[in-house]
C-alpha cells in the first residue's frame, strides 16, 4: 500500500484489529520512508455480475428491477410481502451463486418464473405472457395447461 503523505511503496503493518461485527478489519499503518502513520480498512466487495438484454447492451443487476417485476405480477394477488422478499432474495442469491461476470437477462427472467410459479398461478401467467410476448389466446391457454400440470412442489404457496 502506497503512503497516502510521501507516496512511498513501502509500508509496513503495525496494528491489525477486526471491527465489532466481523466484516471489516482496521489497519495501522507505517510508512518505511517518511515514518507517518495512517490507517486502512479492508472490507469485501461483492459484485453481481453485469445483465446482458437481448440487444446485447449489458447493465448492472439491480434488485429494484427485480422487485418492480415481482410486485407487478403480484398487484392485487393474496401473496404475503414476507414470501415476495424471499423470492426476492432467493433470485438474488442464485444470481450472486453462479459466479458469473455476465448474466442473460432471459436467464434472470426464468429465475423469476420459478419462484412467481411457487408463490402464485395469476402472477406466473401475468409474468409469462409479458416476458414471453404471448400473441394470442393460443399462448395463455398454453401456459394456463402448464400451470395445471405442474410439479406439486411448484403449487401456489397463496390457494
Amino acid at each position: 500500500m502506497k503512503c497516502p503523505f510521501c507516496k512511498g511503496p513501502d509500508t509496513q503493518v503495525v496494528d491489525t484489529r477486526e471491527n465489532e461485527e466481523g466484516d471489516s478489519i482496521r489497519r495501522r499503518r507505517r510508512c518505511l520512508s517518511c515514518e507517518k502513520r495512517f490507517t486502512t480498512y479492508e472490507t469485501v466487495e461483492l459484485r453481481m455480475p453485469q445483465v446482458v438484454k437481448q440487444n446485447g447492451m449489458r447493465t448492472e443487476f439491480d434488485t429494484e428491477k427485480l422487485s418492480t417485476s415481482f410486485n407487478r405480477a403480484l398487484h392485487k394477488r393474496p401473496v404475503p410481502t414476507e414470501l415476495v422478499d424471499a423470492a426476492i432474495d432467493h433470485v438474488t442469491q442464485r444470481v450472486f451463486a453462479l459466479g458469473e461476470r455476465e448474466i442473460g437477462s432471459r436467464q434472470i427472467g426464468e429465475m423469476v418464473m420459478k419462484e412467481l410459479l411457487k408463490l402464485d398461478k395469476v402472477a406466473y401467467i401475468r409474468f409469462a405472457s409479458v416476458y414471453k410476448s404471448f400473441q394470442d389466446v393460443k399462448d395463455f391457454s398454453e401456459a394456463v395447461e402448464a400451470v395445471r400440470k405442474a410439479p406439486a412442489k411448484y403449487k401456489s404457496r397463496a390457494s
